[in-house]
């Protein structure tokens, strides 16, 4: 029987090359975005195998998960890294005072991944094979480059690198103040695609129910293939009336942090694709739950950011899914993914397939172990 000897545990700050601003930024809630918080797993064993995870925040809480992660580490010390599930519910009651869901459980997502890769990577087999592949190759589309800060020909211009590059279809923002602006850009972007292109928006969270109703109607020619966040995360009401209401699909759960806010979802029937995020929902382990909930209740999958970690969990998930690509991790990593007519390719490396950069280590501003190296 193996065992955990050793933990590393690092807060890793990514500066973004350019400040980011999608709708919450220009609707006042936010300030533009300039940098990700990260936290990074690396759990090693007495027969000498090791793996790799992360977690992450896209503003305030990166700290906060380095410092729950740090309190609750010492407990894996001495565990068998095949008792994933055990394991989980170990730090879960280490730190059980504060809860079950968002910082406590992000905080351990990056513990849970790195399990998960050990696991494989031991197996000799990447982590979606281990998991139990459907496909080798999964659809993808790019956000990265329709957020609302780009003019509409770098919008543009950037739709057409992502097509050249093997990416599969364009998801640009909306969710101005000022809805006709949103459906100039959208119709100039479609034009410019083409019918035959997928093409995705993304609301944020910014409508009230009768806006989100008004813009979807007005959109409905275009043949998206989904609106994405048309309102409050957490309206599971209102985004089924919306589902009900309009013929174009409507995606969500990109914001919640637990199985249990993405069961109400599934229960009100309030998305047609759901999005959770394996490390906001606290790691692979509750995303494995997760999906076959989803798959049970006939959803299509689109996990959110991460694409590291969500393309393996896509290949394995039983209904044609989507992930999404972004480049902004690629620093932190020397490897990369592979997109190819439309798809993404699961790497045939071991584990997730990733290792960590220089520049990474570079970036860590704070650190903590445990056991012997």
């Amino acid at each position: 029987m193996d065992r955990i000897r050793h933990v590393a545990l690092s807060s890793v700050t990514l500066p973004l090359d350019v400040p980011i601003s999608d709708a919450k930024v220009l609707t006042g809630r936010q300030k533009p975005m300039t940098e990700i918080a990260f936290l990074f797993a690396e759990i090693s064993t007495e027969d000498g195998h090791s793996g790799t995870g992360f977690s992450y925040s896209k503003r305030a809480g990166g700290p906060a998960q380095y410092a729950h992660a740090k309190e609750v580490g010492e407990n894996l010390l001495g565990q068998d890294p095949s008792d994933i599930g055990k394991v989980y519910e170990s730090l879960l009651w280490a730190g059980a005072s504060v809860g079950r869901s968002g910082v406590a459980t992000q905080a351990l997502a990056a513990v849970d991944v790195a399990l998960w890769d050990l696991k494989a990577k031991r197996a000799g087999l990447p982590l979606a094979k281990l998991l139990g592949a459907y496909r080798d190759s999964v659809r993808t589309y790019n956000t990265s480059g329709g957020f609302l800060h780009a003019p509409i020909e770098e919008v543009k211009a950037r739709a057409t690198q992502s097509l050249a590059d093997g990416i599969g279809g364009i998801k640009i923002k909306v969710g101005q103040p000022d809805m006709k602006e949103d459906l100039r850009r959208l119709a100039a972007v479609r034009e410019h695609l083409g019918d035959g292109v997928p093409l995705m928006v993304d609301a944020n969270q910014q409508w009230d129910r009768a806006s989100a109703l008004r813009f979807g109607r007005q959109v409905e020619d275009l043949g998206l293939v989904w609106i994405e966040e048309p309102l409050d995360a957490y309206d599971a009401e209102g985004h089924a009336q919306l589902a009900a209401a309009l013929d174009t699909p409507i995606a969500t759960g990109e914001m919640l942090s637990s199985v249990a806010e993405h069961v109400r979802l599934i229960e009100a029937r309030a998305a047609d694709i759901i999005q959770p995020d394996a490390p906001r929902v606290g790691g692979i382990t509750p995303f494995l739950r997760l999906a076959t909930l989803a798959d049970h209740a006939g959803l299509q999958l689109a996990p959110h950011f991460a694409m590291e970690i969500h393309l393996h969990l896509a290949a394995a998930y039983p209904r044609e899914p989507w992930v999404e690509h972004f480049e902004w991790l690629n620093p932190l990593f020397e490897e990369r993914l592979e997109t190819r007519d439309g798809r993404m390719i699961v790497p045939d490396r071991p584990g997730l397939g990733f290792t960590l950069s220089e520049q990474c280590r570079k970036w860590t501003v704070d650190s903590v172990e445990f056991g012997k190296a």
